[in-house]
């Protein structure tokens, strides 16, 4: 393992294992509950449907999942650059590719494994799937056996076919260089181009390029042999050959003398300062070689200061992702059910993405990358995670396809059409990249209270190697080494900073400062020792409440009610003092916070407005706009009940506050969350479904929680504790690994 990762390889094959092997399942879109759906799903009612595909192919379009279903093609020949490992080994590439479709795009996608290096075998395979998909993606297929299969798929099929490996680089690509070359005051037509690197991508960039205007002679393509120029027989194939040029440049230093751009997908260190500084004026270089580019930023940028640079990783600005593309230029041709992806296509997709970095970034955006972005030098490129590209680059993908003829359904409302895109994005995947790249960006010291537990010490090292800050474990050296190696993860003792309370110089301002909190509340000095000294939650709090560490998170071990008494012992964090839990269910797509879920047992109508406004602060600091809804078993008053009065009152009362948030109630859950339910209450004053549901009592929240996660397969993060001096988040004891990370990025993030 790189010692660049981070993450343990027993870590990547824990996530690939559990809790079921593989990334996706397949689940039904259908009632399946009884005979009679079970009659309509199958015999003897799906023969309705199979008729009228029958008399019109279009037809299963509108009964089937072909139109929104893509094949993810391959036989394992060229591998994340690991090169050719077979079909089977290359299936968590697949399986990931798949979860891409749907996560980005909602595209649905599997995974065809061909286990075959004959062209004829896999061309033959993809033809006869034909039926079944809407699109075909091929990925890690070698070249130049990509070229000829994806060439004749696009002949004999009917449907999408794109190898994403050449296209997808080359949209991303096309996209950058529009706003690279608008920054540089240059036109693609004048331009002298340079691209390292004559396989599947290198190739599939210059055609794009030079489709958008770029000149043959003015792009000069160099392989490990040098430039390909016209003559030239050494090392040729013919898909080379439609680019050689007429230069009398022979090897790439020459050949970038005077070069406005450079393109590279070759390997690293190929390009030198040198060469970058004999380019012309305002240089544009993608270095986009994987995992390290042909010159980094900052080799370039130190001899040539007006350059401007991407590369294909996520650490530095103007990221050439292929995420940006495939997508979404699936999900444009899949709506108009496209006959092919053609290079109208991609353009308008590339044209689409350089219009969309012009543009003013969201502020969640901005929040989840921790820096200010906005058009230029360093921001030519869309991040992958802006949730506009839904319903930004699918429109533009479509509208080509139509003009182009490529369409056998147009669209005829495109903006009901960019309304239902906006219906497919996922919040839930947004919230939780935007926590993580603010915990990347805070670097917080996290406290990991329970430095007995593997869990937690797992999750403490994963919290450190995931570049989230530093992981400062409460235990005993010994037994925290000794653990780390049991779970083969003894190298990571190092890495960790083990704070023992046993032999913290710290400890007699600790035992004064909680006598001075404790000494009339019934605790003597032996009992102020016996908290400080041996008990982890007690001890981790002080350390934070003399700013030995940023924030922390605890609770794993213990029940949450107690370690909440626990941490009162140092820190008011008692319901009369604000304190509020709230708890984030994630499911299909949704998330919606309950509250509270932690703290008061059964609040009153003056507590429910105080949970409310607390729940909201949460909403916000996760990048929701807040709309509450006060839940119970009646709607506005009726039936009428004494338990349900206080749920009546609640909003009365952030009346009187004047709060600046959405709210209502009380209602039912299913007329807080089902717009259909909702519109018998017109009146109400939610402008959409509630994504913060305050209930009752604290029983009802548990009860709430614990249901969606054991009956629906919810995800939960919390009770996230807010309302307390300093960022402590408390875990429940059934936490996961990957639980209690989540938990100390909610620290890090100081959602308090």
């Amino acid at each position: 393992m790189s010692r660049k990762s981070k993450f343990t390889a027993e870590e990547a094959l824990a996530y690939h294992h559990a809790p079921a092997p593989g990334k996706y399942e397949i689940t039904a879109s259908k009632p399946m509950a009884t005979q009679a759906d079970l009659s309509l799903a199958y015999s003897p009612g799906v023969a309705i449907p199979v008729q009228a595909i029958a008399d019109d192919p279009q037809a299963a379009y509108d009964y089937t999942t072909k139109g929104n279903m893509v094949a993810v093609v391959s036989n394992g020949t060229a591998i994340l650059g690991m090169g050719n490992l077979g079909a089977l080994a290359s299936k968590p590439v697949m399986e990931g590719k798949a979860v891409l479709f749907k996560r980005f795009a909602d595209v649905n996608a599997i995974d065809i494994l061909l286990d075959t290096e004959d062209p004829d075998e896999i061309i033959n395979a993809v033809k006869l799937m034909g039926p079944t998909f809407g699109g075909v993606n091929l990925e890690d297929i070698k070249a130049p056996e990509c070229f000829i299969i994806e060439s004749r798929l696009k002949e004999i099929m009917d449907i999408p076919v794109f190898h994403d490996d050449q296209h997808g680089t080359a949209v991303i690509c096309a996209a950058g260089l529009i706003n690279a070359l608008e920054l540089s005051g240059k036109r693609i037509e004048d331009c002298r181009i340079v691209l390292n690197g004559a396989g599947a991508a290198g190739i599939a960039c210059l055609e794009l390029i030079k489709s958008m205007g770029a000149l043959h002679d003015n792009c000069i393509m160099c392989d490990t042999k040098g430039v390909i120029w016209q003559g030239r027989t050494e090392g040729m194939n013919q898909w080379k050959s439609a680019h050689a040029a007429r230069t009398d440049a022979r090897t790439l230093e020459e050949a970038m003398v005077g070069a406005d751009v450079f393109l590279g997908v070759s390997a690293k260190g190929a390009v030198t300062p040198a060469m970058v500084a004999a380019m012309a004026d305002n240089p544009v270089i993608f270095a986009m070689a994987n995992p390290d580019p042909e010159i980094t930023p900052e080799e370039a940028q130190s001899v040539r200061a007006d350059a401007i640079v991407a590369t294909g990783r996520s650490d530095y600005p103007n990221q050439v992702n292929n995420v940006l593309g495939f997508p979404y230029l699936f999900r444009g041709a899949l709506d108009i059910n496209a006959r092919a992806i053609n290079d109208e296509m991609k353009i308008a997709c590339a044209r689409a993405l350089a219009e969309l970095a012009r543009e003013d970034v969201p502020d969640e955006v901005a929040m989840a990358y921790g820096r200010k972005l906005s058009f230029g030098r360093d921001y030519i490129i869309p991040t992958p995670f802006d949730p506009r590209l839904i319903y930004t680059i699918p429109p533009a993908v479509a509208q080509a396809g139509m003009a182009t003829g490529v369409a056998r359904r147009p669209i005829v409302d495109m903006d009901g059409y960019v309304q239902s895109l906006k219906a497919r994005m996922d919040p839930t995947a947004s919230v939780l990249q935007s926590i993580h790249a603010r915990a990347k960006q805070a670097q917080s010291r996290m406290i990991f209270a329970e430095g007995d537990d593997e869990r937690v010490l797992r999750a403490a090292v994963a919290y450190q190697r995931g570049g989230y800050g530093q992981a400062l474990v409460v235990g005993r050296e010994d037994d925290v080494k000794a653990k780390l190696e049991a779970e083969g993860l003894g190298d990571a003792v190092r890495e960790l900073t083990v704070v023992n309370a046993g032999n913290t110089r710290h400890l007699g301002s600790y035992k004064d400062f909680l006598y001075a909190r404790l000494q009339r509340q019934g605790h003597d000095l032996k009992d102020v020792h016996r908290l400080a000294a041996r008990n982890r939650h007690v001890f981790a709090a002080l350390m934070l409440a003399h700013g030995h560490g940023d924030a922390l998170v605890t609770g794993a071990t213990r029940k949450s009610a107690h370690v909440l008494g626990l941490i009162n012992h140092v820190f008011d964090a008692r319901a009369q003092d604000g304190a509020v839990g709230v708890t984030a269910l994630l499911h299909k797509g949704r998330i919606v916070l309950i509250a509270d879920t932690l703290v008061h047992e059964w609040p009153s109508e003056v507590d429910l407005a105080d949970i409310a406004t607390r729940a909201a602060s949460v909403a916000r600091h996760l990048g929701l706009e807040p709309r509450v809804a006060f839940v119970s078993f009646s709607t506005f008053g009726y039936p009428v009940s004494e338990r349900a009065e206080k749920m009546h009152l609640a909003p009365r009362i952030l009346d009187k506050r004047g709060a600046d948030f959405e709210y209502e109630g009380e209602m039912t859950v299913d007329v807080a969350l089902n717009p259909k339910a909702a519109a018998h209450y017109p009146f109400s004053r939610l402008t959409g479904p509630a994504n913060i549901l305050v209930v009752p009592a604290r029983h009802s929240a548990s009860i709430s929680v614990k249901l969606m996660q054991e009956m629906a397969g919810a995800t939960v993060i919390g009770p996230i504790l807010a309302g307390v001096p300093r960022p402590i988040q408390i875990c429940s004891t059934g936490s996961t690994v990957s639980d209690i990370v989540n938990m100390a990025v909610m620290a890090s993030c100081e959602i308090v």
